[in-house]
């Protein structure tokens, strides 16, 4: 299992009239934890998409628990719980409050796609190589 967590900042724009944060921008937030989360792997969006590769999502749930409110820093928890072993990938995010309180959860998949060839293509196997050993099995299991 891989997980890394950011933070985000509700800024006045992004809430309604009850100073809650917009239930619209909770896949935003999503967005951010992947871009980040993979970023700590040493990849970025755009240098997949330097090597042919896009990742536009299939799929999105989110369950709303509590509400962020304006001014809160929320933590982005961005979790891989099994290796992608075809073309999509499912990110599973949890967002909390600076209190840890648990707000919201959702799950994003993605697709790796060849625009060129238009189709779906599997992982790009530097990042598989860089998502591996958080997949291993343990030798005593």
């Amino acid at each position: 299992m891989y997980t890394a967590t950011t933070q985000i900042r509700v800024r006045y724009g992004e809430t309604d009239q009850m100073g809650y944060l917009y239930y619209g921008f909770y896949a935003l937030y999503y967005e951010v934890g992947r871009a980040e989360a993979i970023r700590e792997l040493g990849f970025t969006y755009r240098k997949l998409e330097e090597m042919g590769i896009m990742m536009p999502v299939v799929e999105l749930k989110a369950q709303y628990f509590r509400p962020a409110l304006y001014d809160d820093l929320v933590t982005v928890k961005t979790i891989l719980k099994e290796m992608p072993e075809d073309s999509s990938i499912s990110f599973h995010s949890e967002l909390y409050n600076e209190q840890g309180v648990f707000l919201n959860k959702g799950v994003t998949t993605l697709v790796f796609y060849d625009p060129k060839e238009k189709k779906k293509v599997h992982m790009p196997e530097p990042l598989r190589v860089r998502l591996e050993p958080f997949f291993r099995k343990n030798k005593n299991e």
